[in-house]
């Protein structure tokens, strides 16, 4: 600290030059939007980031699950570089800056990555050089894991720097608006990122809109990082005084190096193996760092609550797109549904504080800390049993599609009269005048015959493997027989809705709407498939002389062919047209999920908040930054579970991989019950002050030592309230 600022605090200066309005310091105001703005700009580009790489960059689910919950995890490890760089080496101040310089960076990269006309030549709307989008993305990820990671532990401690002394009840308030903005921050950017996700942009083709959905969380880091600027002149900046993490790993490196040079019998056992570390480091360092190894052993199980957490963003998100999200008045993207978690955390937390806890202490039951956040991994896993449930009635509306050694076909009567047709291992199968078979029939064979019973015809059909195909048969059934083997083999992607026409006219057709053009359509024939999104939509059918318009409601997940008849014709009616549906629209509501994440989030709030509320009442008082770096590195590890599960497991069913969590859940859940039982609890501050006593005791000089001092009380008191309650930093 700068001889100026030790004067000032003598004298009961302020700190800094800020001025004060309403008894706060003028220059948090600017900390607190930086930090809603810089909260929305993650959690913005976060919710729709495993759309983008599915849909965007064409990975599987497995892939594009690997990948988020890798950036995750690395979003969780840089808050330790990044308070060590600002502790030791560059400050608070300029360590946000200069990281806010790069996370900005980051995301503008992640915008022009999304941009798919830059590679586009051929202007299908698909870019012909992902390579240079994938490239673009990854480091777009990493530079923004670099900056949010590394100006996670600097904002809120810089905040809780600029109060005085005796502004105590300022600085908790600042605190819980600071915590406000975190919420607010990702519960607005998870509703609007979504829908501008949602709109369709592009110069020459128009696609979904991931440039804007990542450019509008870009701006927003721009605006936080200047608007943090803006207030330079008002901060009071804390020089680097140290990097307690680093004197706690030197001390920790001796006492095992010692314990090693003294392996032989000839030396005497010590009763902890800390002891060994006496030799250079104070007694009291060493307690303290015994106490923090005791916290750090129960985080051994914890990583497998986040495991699970962190789904919500993936796999959930994954499941959501299956799902109808029609809700009346409102209709939800897939990547909506995580603001269901940010709502019923403002909800659940007072409610668990003022009622829940309450209510259990006055039925006389001990709800302590350990048990409170193993009840939370158990609803964690509740909550993943929930999901199996759920994707086990999704599974059970999508359709099946052929092996790779199977084939499938549908037929489809073009006539106005009614065909019996023998199919082998089938029978007989009557098809209704101008209608389709009700379903696709597996085939194992390469070749099949197709005989109709009246008139007696019989054609040799060719298949292909792993495809749905559609046999035309004409209204007079001795003419060519037409092949369509262009059948959808998957559910349409994002909620949209493939649709083609068969023309059975005489004529030729075209048909468009207000954004697809089917093109020609030729007499027996039949065009390719066009995806429409959910809801109304007017085709407008002409053969050149006339034309009609029909109108068709869709909903989410869809397929359709649209079979014109020979009996068609133009006017008001405009019909009539047979749908054949192919894949059922998506049935399982979007609200199904809302068990699942009612239970993520109680298990957040039982577990995430009393978890660091325990660790910081176990810590040493300058210990605190250690904790906090062992609570995030957990997170990580949750992450990097996920990712190998996802790469290695490869199980065919996703309930299967749903319960397989759940289950691994339960079982960490009953090794962390036993741990918790086995502890007891400490109070630091006791034990500080015992050894506190007996050097004033001895009254001895000390030895030149690494500087661990004690910090203010009311500076612990603010970091301590300040991490209990940011649980979604």
């Amino acid at each position: 600290m700068k001889e100026k600022d030790q004067e000032n605090l003598k004298k009961g200066k302020p700190k800094g030059k800020s001025k004060e309005v309403c008894g706060y310091p003028l220059s948090i105001f600017f900390i607190v939007v930086n930090e809603f703005c810089e909260r929305f700009s993650y959690y913005g580009m976060r919710a729709v980031l495993v759309l983008y790489f599915r849909y965007f960059l064409r990975w599987d689910d497995d892939l594009a699950t690997s990948i988020y919950h890798a950036f995750v995890a690395l979003c969780y490890l840089t808050p330790i570089l990044g308070a060590i760089v600002a502790d030791s080496w560059l400050g608070k101040f300029k360590t946000i800056i200069y990281l806010s310089i790069v996370y900005a960076i980051g995301q503008v990269v992640m915008a022009i990555s999304a941009i798919h006309d830059i590679t586009d030549t051929d202007r299908d709307g698909v870019p012909n050089n992902m390579v240079f989008h994938v490239s673009l993305s990854m480091l777009g990820l990493f530079l923004i894991a670099l900056g949010t990671g590394g100006i996670k532990p600097c904002v809120a401690a810089f905040g809780g720097d600029q109060f005085q002394d005796h502004q105590e009840k300022q600085r908790g308030t600042f605190f819980s608006v600071f915590y406000l903005c975190i919420n607010a921050g990702s519960l607005l950017s998870t509703i609007i990122t979504p829908i501008l996700r949602g709109q369709e942009c592009g110069i020459y083709s128009q696609q979904k809109c991931y440039p804007l959905a990542f450019g509008v969380p870009a701006a927003l880091m721009v605006v936080a990082l200047v608007v943090f600027i803006f207030g330079s002149g008002m901060y009071y900046k804390a020089e680097p005084k140290g990097n307690i993490m680093l004197d706690v790993c030197k001390c920790i490196g001796f006492a095992i190096k010692n314990r090693y040079r003294h392996r032989s019998s000839a030396h005497p056992k010590r009763q902890h193996w800390m002891d060994w570390a006496e030799e250079k480091y104070e007694k009291l360092l060493i307690a303290q760092i015994k106490m923090v190894l005791k916290v750090l052993f129960l985080y051994i199980p914890l990583p497998m609550f986040w495991t699970l957490f962190d789904q919500k963003g993936s796999r959930w998100t994954l499941q959501a797109t299956t799902m109808d999200g029609n809700f009346g008045l409102l209709v939800l993207q897939p990547d909506q549904m995580q603001t269901v978690n940010p709502i019923l955390i403002l909800t659940m937390v007072p409610i668990m504080d003022s009622i829940i806890y309450p209510l259990i202490k006055k039925c006389g039951f001990n709800f302590t800390p350990l048990k409170r956040m193993t009840v939370g991994m158990f609803l964690a896993a509740m909550a993943f049993v929930a999901a199996a449930l759920v994707q086990i009635q999704i599974d059970k509306t999508l359709p099946s599609f052929p092996s790779p050694s199977q084939s499938q076909l549908r037929l489809l009567n073009m006539g106005s009269t009614n065909l019996t047709v023998t199919l082998p291992h089938n029978g007989l199968i009557e098809i209704t005048g101008e209608q389709a078979s009700d379903q696709h029939f597996t085939f194992e064979e390469d070749v099949i015959l197709v005989a109709l019973t009246n008139p007696a015809i019989s054609r040799s059909i060719q298949l292909e493997k792993e495809k749905r195909q559609t046999l035309l048969i004409p209204s007079n059934p001795n003419n060519q027989w037409i092949l369509a083997t262009n059948d959808l083999t998957s559910k349409p992607e994002q909620g949209s809705n493939g649709i083609r026409f068969i023309n059975g006219l005489t004529a030729a057709i075209n048909v468009t709407t207000a954004q697809v053009n089917f093109g020609t359509i030729e007499s027996s024939s039949y065009s390719n498939y066009s995806f429409l999104q959910r809801g109304k939509t007017i085709f407008s059918i002409s053969d050149g002389a006339q034309s009609c318009e029909y109108s068709r409601e869709f909903g989410f997940g869809s397929s359709y062919t649209l079979f014109i008849p020979n009996s068609f014709t133009f006017g008001s009616n405009c019909g009539p047209i047979s749908a054949v549906e192919e894949i059922q629209p998506n049935s399982v509501h979007m609200a199904l999920q809302i068990p699942q994440y009612f239970l993520i989030t109680c298990g957040e709030v039982v577990f995430s908040v009393t978890g660091l509320e325990f660790s910081y009442s176990q810590a040493p008082s300058n210990m605190k930054a250690v904790l906090q770096a062992g609570w995030l590195f957990t997170v990580a590890v949750g992450n990097i579970i996920v990712l190998i599960v996802a790469e290695l497991a490869k199980l065919p069913k996703q309930w299967a991989e749903y319960v397989l969590f759940a289950s691994l859940q339960v079982a960490v859940c009953v090794i962390f019950s036993i741990m918790a039982h086995f502890y007891t609890y400490m109070d630091p501050a006791e034990i500080e002050a015992q050894f506190a006593k007996k050097d004033d005791e001895d009254d001895t000089p000390k030895k030149d030592k690494p500087e661990l001092m004690m910090e203010n009380k009311h500076s612990i008191q603010h970091q301590t309230d300040q991490q209990a309650k940011q649980t979604k930093m």
